[in-house]
């Protein structure tokens, strides 16, 4: 009956992930209706020649499509790895830059900025300083925890090194001209996906593959790691190892989302939940829903952005506006789901 459920679900959430993309890729200021979507793809796919649809074509498959699958990329990859350290530390509330890597990420994006690098050079600097938050906080962590305190100091280690980046962040904003380059870095923080194009698509799918398979492949270990430590270490697991691989992934996951997609706060905190309430803390279930929700979540914000105002709203603004009302009606109706 479980898995009966499920599959339910998970075919139903297959559906309105395609309907999303549908509905998606008829908004904008090109109008569009679904014939003519349908009659574009077709024609681009068939590799057939003509003029009638030129403009439909390059609208959909130049502007539409990357932006749509970027967006879906990036809350598969922030909902996973919320969900994955969620397990690890056995903490509900902890989110994907527990360990720093958003703050990390956000400063290499500035420095870039400061330094007039170009998007590519920006999403790069953003994505090794989010890496390298994290391996600085995991360096911390082993150098100052003991045998019973493993997870504890690498969450204190994380907080600090969030702190240190933070700080390293307000002075690059100082420093920043304020005519130019200040206002740069602030727009860049509130999150945005309107200059994405297809390599985008191509890099972040990539890091997605290699992120999101391996944590596929051990979820069952995450629900061992939930139970504890210690219970994960009487089951014969290498929990150092298990550790450094679910932290690893999930860090590379969160800072491929950040480096292309700016500080989307909230969807790798309340999406986990979401599924929780559905599927159950099972991971073997939740992790491939909480990638599904992900994805149709930051997608439905990212078409709000695009269509509530003539000016683009910043993502993190709206999943902000989403999330945190939603998160406390999530503590208040399904407290007892979320623990």
């Amino acid at each position: 009956m479980v898995k009966k459920r499920y599959a339910i679900l998970f075919i139903a959430l297959i559906i309105i992930l395609l309907l999303s993309i549908l509905v998606s890729s008829l908004l904008g200021r090109f109008t569009m209706s679904i014939g003519e979507v349908i009659q574009a793809v077709w024609i681009k796919l068939s590799f057939s020649r003509t003029d009638t649809f030129d403009n439909a074509i390059n609208v959909l498959f130049k502007v539409r499509f990357p932006r749509i699958f970027v967006a879906i990329g990036v809350g598969m990859a922030l909902s996973a790895a919320g969900a994955s350290y969620q397990g690890l530390f056995r903490n509900p509330m902890v989110s994907p830059d527990i360990l720093g890597v958003s703050s990390g990420a956000c400063f290499g994006a500035s420095i870039a900025i400061l330094l007039e690098m170009n998007k590519f050079g920006i999403q790069m600097m953003a994505f090794v300083f989010g890496i390298g938050a994290v391996s600085l906080t995991y360096l911390v962590s082993e150098i100052a925890k003991n045998k019973s305190q493993g997870i504890l100091m690498l969450v204190l280690a994380g907080m600090v090194t969030e702190s240190i980046f933070s700080a390293l962040l307000s002075s690059t904003k100082y420093l920043a001209d304020s005519e130019d380059k200040l206002p740069a870095i602030t727009f860049w923080l509130m999150g945005s996906l309107a200059s994405v194009t297809s390599k985008d698509v191509k890099l972040l799918m990539t890091l997605l593959c290699i992120g999101y398979i391996p944590l596929y492949l051990v979820r069952w270990k995450i629900n061992v790691m939930a139970c504890g430590e210690e219970e994960a270490q009487a089951m014969g697991l290498n929990t150092k190892r298990l550790q450094l691989l679910i932290v690893g992934c999930s860090t590379l996951l969160a800072a491929a989302s950040v480096s292309i997609a700016g500080k989307v706060g909230w969807t790798g905190l309340i999406v986990p939940h979401i599924a929780r309430l559905l599927v159950g803390p099972d991971y073997k279930r939740l992790l491939p829903v909480t990638a599904l929700i992900g994805g149709i979540f930051l997608l439905i914000v990212d078409d709000l952005c695009r269509t509530l105002i003539l000016a683009e709203v910043p993502l993190g603004i709206l999943t902000s506006l989403c999330g945190a009302p939603f998160f406390l009606y999530l503590l208040i109706k399904g407290k007892d789901n979320m623990l």
